[in-house]
C-alpha cells in the first residue's frame, strides 16, 4: 500500500468500502438494466411497424445474448491483465466505466437519427459496452480486498457488504428500467439511456471521493507492486506440478464442465425465460401489467435474501455438511427443478398459444435457480482458491471463467432452438421441448456427480478438511458468496 492512506471509518470499516459499494451499485444497475430489455428490444418490431426494436427474430436475438453474455466473461481475463500490468485499478475502472456509459448512449440512439444504419449503431454500441465491462468488472472487487491488511478479520464482513450493493443494483435495474421503457410507451431506447445514466452516476462517484477515502489503492498496477516484491525476497525458482496438484487441477477442470451445465441453464433466465415471461406470462394484478423486466429482479431479491440462511444451513449441519461435489450436484437438481415449473406453465397453457400461463410458475422457477445457484456458484470459487496451486491460481481462476463464458454461449445458442419466426404455437412446444431438455440433462448431470463425489474428494488431498470453529465457517461461507458474487456479477 502507497503512503496515501484511505480516510476514515464508518460501521467499523474503512469509508473506501462504502464508495466502492456505491460505484458498484450504480455499475451493476445499468448492466442488469440493459440486460433485462436486450432481447426485448432484438425482437420488438422495427418502427416503420409501429415498434421500437431491431425486428430480429426470436432466434437470431437469443443467439446474440449468448455471445454478449459470454463475452462479458471473456473480456475481464484481458482487462485484468491490462490493470495489473499497465492501468492500475483505478484508471481501468474510470476508463471501462466511460466506455460502458458511452455504449449504453449509443444503444440508446434514437433510430431516426441513424435511419437505415441502425443495426449497425447496435453493433457499435454493443462493442464498447463489452469492452468497458472488460476494464471495470474484475478491478473494482479487487479493490475491496486491498483495503485491508493481511489477517484483518473485517474482509469477509467487508466483502458481505459489498456484495449487498452489487445485488441492491440489479434488483432495482428491472423495475426502474421497466417502469421507464412502460412510462415511454414501449421504447427500449429510453431504457439504454437510464442505464448509461445509472454509469455515469457511477463514474462522478468514483471521480469525486476515490483519491480521499481510497488513498492510493489502486493506482500503481499490480506487475510493478510484484516486482518490488520479488526483488525483495529474491526470485522464485519455478518448480513443476507435483501428483497432489495434477490431481487438484483434474477436479477443477471435471466440475468446470458441470459448471458450464449449470450455467447453460441458468442463463436462460435474461434470454429465453425473459421471452417467456413477454409473449405467454399472465402478467395482471387487477388492471396493472407487471412490467415483464421486474422479473429479472427476482434473482437478486432471493440472494440478498437466502444467501445468510444457505449459508449457515451449511455451519449447522456440522460433520454432515456435503462436500463440494455434492453441493455441485444439489445445485444442478435445484436447476432442473426450476425447469419443472417452466414446464408446468407451459402444460397450463394446454398447448393454446393464446392462453397465459400464471406469474408464479415464473417467481417458482426463479427461487429453485437461485437456490442453485448458492449451492454451485461461491462453492465453486471457494473450491478454485483451495484447489489451485499458488502460482498458477490466477491463470486457473481465469480458466474457471473461461467455462462460465463457453456456457453463456451455448445457452444462447440452446435458447435459439425455439425457431426462427414461426407461429406462437410452433415456438411454445419449441420452449416446452428446450425447458425438459435442459431439466433431464441437470437433473443426469446432478445424479452422475453425486456418484463421482467420492472420487473427486481423493482427488483433492485432503483440501476440504476444515478446523474452524462454527462462526468462523459461517463468515467464511457468506463472504465466499459475497465474492463470488462480487466476480460473477
Amino acid at each position: 500500500m502507497s503512503a496515501a492512506k484511505p480516510q476514515g471509518t464508518m460501521l467499523g470499516h474503512p469509508k473506501g468500502l462504502f464508495l466502492l459499494f456505491t460505484t458498484e451499485l450504480w455499475e451493476r444497475f445499468s448492466y442488469y438494466a440493459m440486460r433485462a430489455i436486450l432481447v426485448l428490444y432484438l425482437v420488438d418490431a422495427v418502427q416503420s411497424q409501429g415498434g421500437h426494436g431491431l425486428g430480429w427474430t426470436q432466434a437470431d436475438a437469443l443467439n446474440l445474448y449468448g455471445t454478449f453474455t459470454g463475452l462479458v466473461y471473456l473480456t475481464p481475463l484481458i482487462g485484468g491483465w491490462l490493470a495489473d500490468t499497465f492501468l492500475g485499478q483505478r484508471k481501468a475502472i474510470m476508463i471501462g466505466g466511460a466506455l460502458m456509459a458511452a455504449g449504453q448512449f449509443i444503444l440508446g440512439t434514437p433510430h431516426a437519427w441513424v435511419q437505415g444504419m441502425e443495426t449497425e449503431v447496435f453493433y457499435i454500441g454493443l462493442g464498447v459496452l463489452i469492452l468497458g465491462n472488460g476494464l471495470f468488472k474484475p478491478n473494482i472487487s479487487t479493490m475491496v480486498g486491498d483495503l485491508y491488511e493481511e489477517g484483518d478479520h473485517r474482509r469477509d464482513g467487508a466483502f458481505t457488504i459489498f456484495y449487498m450493493g452489487i445485488n441492491v443494483g440489479a434488483f432495482l435495474s428491472g423495475i426502474i428500467v421497466g417502469s421507464v421503457v412502460a412510462y415511454f410507451d414501449g421504447n427500449f431506447q429510453a431504457g439504454f439511456i437510464c442505464a448509461g445514466i445509472g454509469m455515469i452516476l457511477s463514474l462522478i462517484i468514483q471521480f469525486l471521493f476515490a483519491q480521499k477515502l481510497l488513498g492510493d489503492i489502486g493506482r500503481v498496477p499490480a506487475a510493478q507492486l510484484e516486482k518490488q516484491r520479488a526483488a525483495e525476497k529474491g526470485e522464485v525458482r519455478k518448480e513443476p506440478l507435483t501428483k497432489v496438484e495434477r490431481d487438484r487441477i483434474k477436479v477443477i477442470m471435471v466440475m468446470g464442465l458441470f459448471t458450464i451445465i449449470f450455467w447453460a441453464g441458468f442463463e436462460q433466465a435474461g434470454g429465453l425465460m425473459n421471452l417467456f415471461t413477454n409473449d405467454f406470462t399472465d402478467r395482471m394484478i387487477g388492471s396493472w401489467e407487471v412490467p415483464t423486466t421486474w422479473f429479472q429482479s427476482l434473482n437478486a431479491m432471493f440472494i440478498v435474501i437466502f444467501a445468510p440462511v444457505v449459508a449457515s444451513i451449511w455451519v449447522r449441519l456440522g460433520d454432515r455438511e456435503p462436500n463440494s461435489p455434492v453441493k455441485f450436484a444439489l445445485g444442478l437438481v435445484l436447476l432442473a427443478t426450476g425447469f419443472l415449473f417452466m414446464i408446468g406453465a407451459v402444460l397450463e397453457m394446454g398447448g393454446d398459444a393464446n392462453a397465459k400461463s400464471s406469474m408464479w410458475w415464473l417467481v417458482g422457477a426463479y427461487f429453485f435457480h437461485t437456490m442453485g445457484e448458492l449451492c454451485l456458484s461461491p462453492i465453486g470459487l471457494s473450491m478454485v482458491t483451495k484447489l489451485a496451486p499458488l502460482r498458477i491460481a490466477s491463470l486457473m481462476m481465469g480458466a474457471w471463467f473461461l467455462f462460465v463464458a463457453a456456457a453463456n454461449k451455448i445457452g444462447g445458442i440452446i435458447g435459439s432452438f425455439i425457431g426462427h419466426g414461426g407461429a406462437k404455437e410452433e415456438q411454445l412446444a419449441n420452449a416446452m421441448s428446450i425447458f425438459a431438455g435442459i431439466a433431464i440433462t441437470a437433473a443426469l448431470s446432478g445424479v452422475i456427480l453425486y456418484f463421482m463425489a467420492d472420487k473427486l474428494v481423493d482427488w483433492m488431498h485432503g483440501a476440504e478438511d476444515s478446523h474452524h470453529t462454527e462462526e468462523e465457517a459461517l463468515e467464511e461461507e457468506i463472504a465466499i458468496t459475497a465474492e463470488h458474487e462480487a466476480i460473477k456479477r
